[in-house]
C-alpha cells in the first residue's frame, strides 16, 4: 500500500487534467507537446467558460474535416437536416470525407498513412487505433480530455475508469475517445417459435440445459427437421459469430465476434490463452452435443443469412439467433404473413456455468480518433469542445439520435415519438420519410452511447423487455491494461493471427465432429507450437510492467 506521499502516475495525470480544466490551457503531463504555451495559441473560436451541460457555440464560424462512414442503408446527402442543425447550434460546419462502408477501414489506413487524414476520424473500434500509435499519426487524446467536460463528467459518474484503463497504451495514454454507455447493452440471443412451444406444452428456456431439453422435444416432434438453424456465418472471421458470442458469455469466455486470444484469470492474476481454457472447451463440447444429436443444423456454419431465415419462414426450423431489430422487422413480420398464428420471441441469454453475467468492457463502443495534424490548428481547443458537445453531451446525443424536437420527434416525460410520416428502421413501413435516409439522424457515425434513458428510448417493447432482463446481470471483470511497446506489438501481431486462425478452424472441426473431442490435448499442443505460451508471456510481462509503472 502506498503512503500518502506516493502518487501513482495515473493520479498525477488526473490531477493535471483537473488543473487543465480550470485553466483551459494546461494539458496532461505535457509529454506530447500539448503544454499550456501551445494551447494558449490554439483557442481561436473556443468558448472561454465551456462547462458540462452547456450549449457549445463557437465564438466564430469554423469548419472541421471528418471521415464519414457512408452506410448504403442511408447514403450521405449534403442537404440533410443533421448538417444544418449542427451548424445552427454550434457554429461548426462539418466537412465529411465520404468513404463507402465496405472500404472504410482500408481507406482510413491509407489516408492516415499518407498524412491526408481528416482532423476527426470516428467509427473506430478498439484496438484499431493501436496501428497508428507508433507513427504519431493520431493524438494521445487522454492528454486533452480536460477540454471535454461532458466526457469527463460521464466517465466519473458512470465509473468508467477501468474500461478506459483497458485501452491505454504502454505510455499510459489512450488514443481513442470511445463511445460511453451508462449501462452495458446486449445485442444478440436466441429467438424461439413460442406458438410451437405452447402447442407442445413447453416453456421458454432460461438456461442452456433447458435449451437442450426444448430442442430435444422439438426434434422428437419433428424428426425430419433440425430444430435450430443459425446465421451470421458469412462475411465474418468466426462462423456463427453471434451464437458463439452469447453462448461463450454463459461460460464466461470471449468467443465468436467477441473472441480474443487472451483472457485474464482473476484467480491466478495473470493472462491465459482463451482458446485453450477449460471453459472454452466446455462451450465447444456443448455445441458438439447439439450438432451430434441433430438439434443444430450443421449448415448453420456455412450458409448465407437468407438461407437460414428462409428455413425459419418455411417452418423447417423453429429456433434462430436474433437481435431485436431482426426479430421484429424480419422474423416476426414475415412469419406472421406466411404462417397462421406464428409467434416468435427473443429470450434473455440463457444462463450457463458462469451464472447471470454479461461480458465486461461492453460499456465502451466505437469512437473518435483525432489526427495529430489537428493539434497544429489554432482552433484545436474549439474542435475538442465541439467533439465533447456533439458526441458526449446529453443535448448533442439527443440531436444525433432523434433530430429536432417538433420537426422529427416529440418528447414528453422521457418518452420519444417520431412525428407522423417519419419512420425509423421500418417502424412505419408506409411513412413517406425516413429519419436516417431523409434527415441524417440516427447515423451510426454519431449515434451511440449515452444514458440508459436515451439509449433505451428507441427500444421496441420486445427489446425493452430483453434489455431490462440483461441489465439485471452482473458484469464480468474487465481485463486489466496490458499495453505492448511497439517492438512487442509487432512480434505479438506475427503470433496472434496464426493462433486465432487455428482456434477458429479447430473450434469448427470439434463442433462439427470432424475432429473428436479426445483430440483436445493435441490441439493445445499445436497451439503451443504456434507460440501460444510466448504470446501469453509477452502480455503478462506487459501487464506487470504497466501495473508497476501506474500504481
Amino acid at each position: 500500500m502506498k503512503n500518502a506521499g506516493q502518487l501513482s502516475r495515473r493520479q498525477i495525470l488526473a490531477a493535471a487534467g483537473f488543473i487543465g480544466l480550470a485553466t483551459l490551457t494546461g494539458c496532461g503531463s505535457g509529454e506530447d507537446g500539448g503544454d499550456s504555451k501551445d494551447l494558449s495559441k490554439k483557442q481561436n473560436g473556443a468558448m472561454k467558460e465551456y462547462r458540462a451541460g452547456q450549449q457549445f457555440k463557437a465564438a466564430k464560424p469554423l469548419s472541421f474535416s471528418m471521415l464519414h462512414n457512408n452506410n448504403p442503408v442511408y447514403p450521405l446527402k449534403g442537404d440533410w437536416l443533421f448538417w444544418k442543425e449542427v451548424t445552427k447550434r454550434t457554429g461548426i460546419t462539418l466537412k465529411p470525407v465520404d468513404v463507402p462502408l465496405a472500404d472504410y477501414e482500408k481507406k482510413r489506413s491509407v489516408l492516415i498513412g499518407a498524412g491526408d487524414a481528416p482532423f476527426l476520424i470516428p467509427k473506430t473500434y478498439h484496438p484499431s487505433e493501436v496501428a497508428f500509435v507508433a507513427s504519431g499519426a493520431v493524438l494521445p487524446v487522454s492528454e486533452y480530455v480536460h477540454l471535454m467536460p461532458n466526457y469527463r463528467a460521464k466517465v466519473k459518474k458512470w465509473k468508467l475508469e477501468p474500461e478506459l484503463d483497458s485501452i491505454r497504451q504502454s505510455d499510459g495514454k489512450y488514443y481513442l475517445l470511445p463511445g460511453l454507455h451508462e449501462k452495458a447493452k446486449s445485442g444478440y440471443s436466441l429467438s424461439v417459435r413460442t406458438d410451437v412451444l405452447d402447442r407442445l406444452g413447453l416453456t421458454l428456456p432460461t438456461t442452456w440445459d433447458e435449451v437442450y431439453t426444448v430442442l430435444k422435444a422439438l426434434r422428437q416432434e419433428y424428426p425430419d427437421k433440425y430444430p435450430w438453424t443459425d446465421r451470421w456465418s458469412t462475411n465474418t472471421p468466426f462462423p456463427c459469430g453471434a451464437l458463439f458470442s452469447y453462448l461463450g458469455q454463459a461460460y464466461g469466455v470471449k468467443a465468436g465476434w467477441t473472441y480474443d486470444n487472451l483472457t485474464f484469470d482473476t484467480k491466478a492474476r495473470k493472462f491465459a490463452f482463451n482458446g485453450a481454457t477449460d471453459s472454452y472447451r466446455q462451450m465447444v463440447e456443448y455445441l458438439r452435443k447439439l450438432v451430434a444429436e441433430k438439434l443444430l443444423d450443421p449448415e448453420s456454419f456455412t450458409q448465407q443469412d437468407d438461407q437460414a431465415v428462409q428455413k425459419l419462414l418455411a417452418e423447417k426450423s423453429y429456433v434462430i439467433s436474433a437481435n431485436p431489430q431482426e426479430l421484429v422487422q424480419n422474423y416476426r413480420y414475415n412469419l406472421q404473413k406466411q404462417v397462421d398464428g406464428a409467434e416468435i420471441e427473443m429470450v434473455p441469454v440463457p444462463l450457463g456455468p458462469a451464472g447471470p453475467v454479461i461480458l465486461g468492457g461492453t460499456r465502451m463502443e466505437n469512437g473518435v480518433m483525432i489526427s495529430s495534424e489537428a493539434l497544429k490548428s489554432d482552433s484545436f481547443v474549439a474542435m475538442m469542445q465541439f467533439v465533447d458537445w456533439l458526441w458526449y453531451s446529453d443535448e448533442g446525443q439527443t440531436l444525433c439520435k432523434w433530430g429536432v424536437k417538433g420537426v422529427t420527434y416529440t418528447e414528453s416525460g422521457g418518452r420519444y415519438e417520431l412525428e407522423p410520416g417519419i419512420s425509423l428502421m421500418g417502424s412505419d413501413p408506409d411513412a413517406p420519410k425516413d429519419l436516417q435516409k431523409a434527415y441524417g439522424f440516427f447515423n451510426g457515425v454519431f449515434t451511440y452511447g449515452g444514458s440508459w434513458a436515451l439509449v433505451s428510448s428507441s427500444f421496441s417493447p420486445d427489446e425493452k423487455a430483453f434489455q431490462d432482463a440483461m441489465t439485471e446481470r452482473s458484469q464480468l471483470p474487465i481485463d486489466p491494461a496490458h499495453p505492448l511497446q511497439s517492438v512487442e506489438q509487432e512480434q505479438a501481431t506475427l503470433w496472434d493471427t496464426p493462433l486465432r486462425d487455428h482456434v477458429t478452424q479447430n473450434t469448427l472441426k470439434f463442433v462439427l465432429g470432424k475432429r473428436p473431442m479426445s483430440d483436445w490435448d493435441a490441439y493445445v499442443t499445436e497451439l503451443k507450437s504456434k507460440n501460444m505460451d510466448q504470446l501469453v508471456d509477452l502480455h503478462n510481462r506487459a501487464y506487470e510492467r504497466f501495473a508497476k509503472e501506474n500504481g
